[in-house]
């Protein structure tokens, strides 16, 4: 409780920030400072709104709620990048946004709980279901982006109502996971007891009711969106000033920034052995992104900004979101955790950024799409 109201004098940089945002804009290194000071005290309060959330509601609705109301903020941000036509910045995101949570992330949960925990135990059923969930959206990202290659010219006219139907497909079974979790098999995903929970019942501090729980969470989320937008236009033209290409930007630096609160809140419940609601949190966030906002993203773009978005993200998205599914799975299939599975995550989220970190700027699916869409029309 002491570090709590330690970190909360950190809260006066976020007026510190919008003033420099507004008085000092090109004044990046120290926008950034700020923001990341800022961002500190709201997301140890969002942490602690999700757990006295999670406390009335379960694990699997605590970390419905916080992916829901992070996620919000992305998907706001997102429209605002799909109006002005930036698909390749919004499919960045995307990307980034589902390996990073289901990699550094988990992982950096599980490595930080194995070290203060020998062995971490959650909902083995719950896990699997997710894994599963993540499954397909790595199928819904393969079977655009082989149509894509297959089809070549001939194809392009039909890949934006390919993406469509599939985005249709995707909000459907989104919404089947929603009543599975939520109503039918809501039981499996109310988390293992663990010492701290039966510890916590002794505390004479009284929890927050569900109210002011919600009310903490869409606070704190919105002003950590705010803090988040503030600071990625400073990392952007920090990272192109150090000759980051936009893709390695869009997918890991953005990605690592944007999802900061999350990161932390997985963190603090996993260091209180509170593991189905770390995950919940951490792939639960990953579902969401795939299954609901980037189909939501697709079906929007049919109203707002000067063309559709398709689901046809570059082969090495593609790779990257197929090998971390992979690899989750794999970890979270036997219901156990420790600090070597957490530290296997890190690592391959690294060996991805390094990846991304040396892949050449290549031209955009979009320019690419044009000139095949001219090439046929001639």
């Amino acid at each position: 409780m002491k570090i709590r109201f330690s970190l909360d004098w950190f809260l006066v940089f976020v007026p510190v920030t919008v003033a420099l945002e507004y008085l000092r804009p090109t004044d990046h290194v120290t926008i950034f400072v700020c923001a990341c000071l800022a961002i500190l005290p709201l997301a140890g309060w969002l942490g602690h709104a999700t757990e006295h959330l999670a406390a009335h509601t379960g694990e699997g609705v605590g970390g419905l709620l916080n992916a829901t109301f992070g996620n919000a903020a992305e998907l706001i941000i997102a429209l605002a990048a799909l109006q002005k036509g930036l698909h390749d910045v919004v499919k960045a995101s995307l990307t980034g946004s589902i390996i990073g949570n289901i990699l550094l992330v988990a992982g950096a949960s599980t490595f930080a709980g194995g070290l203060k925990y020998r062995v971490q135990r959650f909902q083995a059923t719950a896990a699997r279901t997710q894994s599963t969930l993540l499954t397909l959206a790595g199928i819904s990202l393969v079977v655009p982006a082989m149509f894509h290659h297959l089809a070549g010219a001939k194809g392009i006219a039909k890949e934006g109502g390919l993406s469509v139907e599939i985005s249709v497909v995707l909000l459907l079974i989104y919404t089947g996971h929603l009543i599975f979790s939520l109503v039918t098999h809501k039981q499996l995903f109310k988390g293992l007891p663990t010492s701290e929970e039966t510890e916590s019942r002794h505390d004479h501090h009284p929890g927050w009711s569900v109210t002011k729980s919600v009310t903490v969470l869409a606070v704190a989320t919105a002003f950590i969106a705010w803090m988040s937008e503030i600071l990625v236009g400073s990392v952007e033209q920090a990272a192109h000033t150090f000759g980051m290409t936009s893709v390695f930007v869009g997918v890991i630096v953005v990605a690592i920034i944007g999802n900061a609160a999350e990161h932390s809140t997985a963190i603090l419940m996993a260091l209180k052995n509170r593991m189905d609601l770390s995950l919940s949190i951490a792939i639960g966030s990953s579902i969401q992104v795939a299954l609901f906002v980037a189909p939501i993203l697709v079906l929007a773009s049919q109203f707002i900004g000067p063309r559709p978005m398709d689901l046809v993200f570059s082969p090495a998205e593609v790779l990257a979101v197929v090998l971390s599914v992979v690899i989750v799975g794999e970890i979270a299939s036997d219901g156990e955790s420790n600090w070597l599975e957490g530290a296997m995550l890190l690592a391959v989220y690294i060996i991805l950024g390094i990846s991304f970190y040396f892949l050449p700027e290549m031209g955009s699916h979009e320019a690419v799409t044009g000139a095949a869409q001219a090439g046929a029309s001639h």
